[in-house]
């Protein structure tokens, strides 16, 4: 068994932390000591309230305080592998190179490496992000591409989607388009208003709604933008939620409208859920989606292009059941649990066997 700490340093719920709790949770099931080091306030930290938790605040990159005390903890544990997880926990976590401890620095993102040098591996999660490091100047052989899991839930033949929807102020009979993500420039949620407001308000007899979950910088502005649209009876905002399931489970169309995304972890889990999706065409979503076959693209920021798909895939049930069926069948296959968590350990046991 590999015992490793998973450092945090985030207080918020996003994609990254998402994949954090289901990761250190994989992990401790496979039977591998997992320490959690995370702020003690911390959404991760409370996700993961059964395993064996070490608060340290980070409250910020230039924290001595925390980067003492994680230095602490790992001479007091001396765990085999301290992952951490973007980029203030691999700043504040300093391990000698001549100590039998590998630090592995796991990056989902393009960021300036000033702040990952001094880590021992690293780990992208999408060959793009990989490729950056190696032509940054990181050792190849010391480089790993391993993408980021979901988990694929049982089918939930019980689940009353009128009733669920109904619940939320929703048409039991609407076509529901989704979006999840934090309200942030980045994820393009003002381009999905755009669009939606080019949509048609009915395809058939079934009213076209527009469900947003998630929270973030941009939530006034993007609430007051929409409360001046026509459409905005059919726009539901419905703030963070820690399981976003049942909204998964209840809607017809996922969207993805992100200006800058390395990866897409939404995608992997509306594929899970069985949803087609459309996407603008980012870096992780150009990694993830191929077009026309498991999901749809279109331009980043191209308001017409985007409900133009929207409106192709409403209108054609056979294409929406074909979308979804490939993507499910992708994320079965290459971003399922056993085989991501499998590369993790053989990474595991390759730095270990070159450290001692």
């Amino acid at each position: 068994m590999i015992e490793s700490f998973q450092i945090l340093g985030s207080r918020g719920g996003g994609g990254a932390e998402r994949f954090y709790v289901r990761f250190t949770k994989a992990l401790h099931a496979l039977g591998h000591p997992v320490h959690v080091v995370t702020p003690g306030d911390s959404w991760a930290a409370a996700q993961l309230a059964d395993l064996e938790r070490h608060p340290v605040p980070m409250r910020n990159v230039f924290d001595l305080f925390s980067r003492l005390a994680i230095s602490r903890l790992v001479g007091r544990h001396k765990p085999c592998i301290v992952q951490t997880w973007m980029g203030r926990a691999t700043r504040l976590t300093h391990i000698p190179r001549n100590k039998g401890i590998v630090h592995l620095a796991r990056l989902g993102g393009y960021y300036d490496l000033k702040g990952y040098v001094h880590a021992h591996a690293w780990i992208g999660n999408t060959r793009g992000i990989c490729d950056y490091l190696i032509e940054s100047g990181l050792p190849r052989e010391r480089v790993f591409h391993i993408g980021n899991f979901v988990d694929i839930p049982p089918p939930d033949r019980d689940f009353d989607r009128a009733g669920f929807l109904r619940s939320q102020g929703i048409p039991g009979e609407a076509f529901v388009l989704l979006g999840v993500g934090r309200l942030h420039p980045n994820k393009g949620f003002d381009v999905l208003l755009r669009a939606f407001e080019r949509l048609p308000a009915r395809v058939g007899s079934r009213p076209v709604h527009l469900v947003i979950v998630g929270s973030g910088p941009l939530a006034e502005r993007l609430h007051a933008f929409s409360a001046h649209m026509d459409c905005r009876e059919r726009i539901h905002w419905m703030g963070w939620k820690d399981d976003v399931g049942d909204y998964y489970r209840s809607a017809d169309v996922f969207v993805c409208p992100s200006n800058h995304e390395p990866l897409g972890n939404v995608i992997l889990e509306a594929w899970a859920q069985g949803l087609p999706v459309v996407s603008t065409s980012t870096d992780g979503a150009r990694e993830l989606v191929a077009h026309a076959e498991d999901g749809l693209l279109v331009p980043v920021g191209d308001p017409k292009a985007l409900a133009d798909a929207i409106t192709l895939l409403l209108r054609d049930d056979t294409a929406r059941v074909s979308l979804a069926n490939r993507g499910f069948h992708k994320v079965s296959h290459q971003y399922g649990r056993d085989s991501i968590m499998n590369a993790y350990i053989e990474v595991y046991g390759r730095l270990l066997a070159a450290a001692r």
